[in-house]
């Protein structure tokens, strides 16, 4: 389960968390220089996979990457994969994720303001059984540093119908090339149900993200957390409060 485009310190806290796409660079439509499209991808290595608060890598390390295609005025279409590990017996037991997006992004008019929507298609392969695989639509809105974002899935992972994921991110420059990046996020599952082992039908899940770059690599350390316990998830600690470390490169 994921939501991620770019593995930049600065956007760390989104990768975790799943607020949102947003574009590699911004493009001046104005520009008569500016590209007609642009290639970017980007690599990276976590110590746990860490997607709306829990884990996806069975608190192990996972290998990461992906790349996007960015089409003026802000179109833009991309794939993103990782290492996943559930340590299911019921049928989830593939060992990758590949997500398709696809969406437009842009400033409003000469403001600070800026909006992204698209849509992003979550593939298992390699899952037995049921399928895991689903869909989701959303929408962000910026200001500066700040950022707000919903995303809706009509029939969430594991088949555990409708799903919505409100956003808030936060992020700003202490000093050079050192950051830090706020996230918190509501998840609100299908009323009585949902993917989790209990009959919750809620959760929050926050993280807060210092990242560093250096020498065209990005560092960061994120401590990420949730409101679930352990009989959310099927006995184990994927939930529980730790710190995830990731070394990631754009391309």
């Amino acid at each position: 389960m994921l939501n991620k485009k770019l593995l930049t310190a600065a956007v760390a806290t989104a990768l975790m968390s799943g607020a949102g796409y947003s574009l590699a660079q911004e493009k001046d439509d104005l520009d008569p220089k500016a590209d007609a499209f642009e290639i970017s991808g980007n690599v990276a290595l976590t110590s746990d996979y860490r997607f709306r608060g829990i884990s996806q890598s069975d608190e192990s390390a996972a290998i990461q990457g992906g790349f996007d295609v960015e089409f003026s005025p802000g179109f833009y279409v991309g794939t993103w994969g990782s290492s996943v590990d559930f340590d299911s017996n019921e049928g989830y037991d593939g060992s990758l994720e590949l997500d398709y997006y696809a969406g437009w992004s842009s400033a409003i008019g000469d403001t600070d303001f800026g909006i992204d929507v698209g849509y992003i298609y979550y593939d298992y392969p390699g899952d037995n059984g049921n399928k895991g695989d689903y869909q989701e639509f959303y929408v962000s809105g910026s200001w500066k540093d700040f950022s707000v974002s919903v995303n809706y899935s009509d029939d969430y992972y594991a088949e555990t119908d409708e799903f919505w994921y409100y956003a808030a991110d936060y992020s700003l420059t202490l000093v050079e090339n050192l950051s830090l990046a706020f996230h918190v996020g509501y998840n609100q599952l299908e009323e009585g149900g949902g993917f989790l082992s209990s009959d919750d039908d809620n959760y929050t899940d926050y993280s807060v993200t210092l990242g560093y770059a250096w020498a065209g690599v990005d560092f960061s350390v994120a401590y990420v957390g949730t409101s679930l316990d352990e009989n959310d998830v099927f006995g184990t600690d994927w939930a529980e409060d730790t710190a995830v470390f990731t070394i990631s490169k754009s391309m």
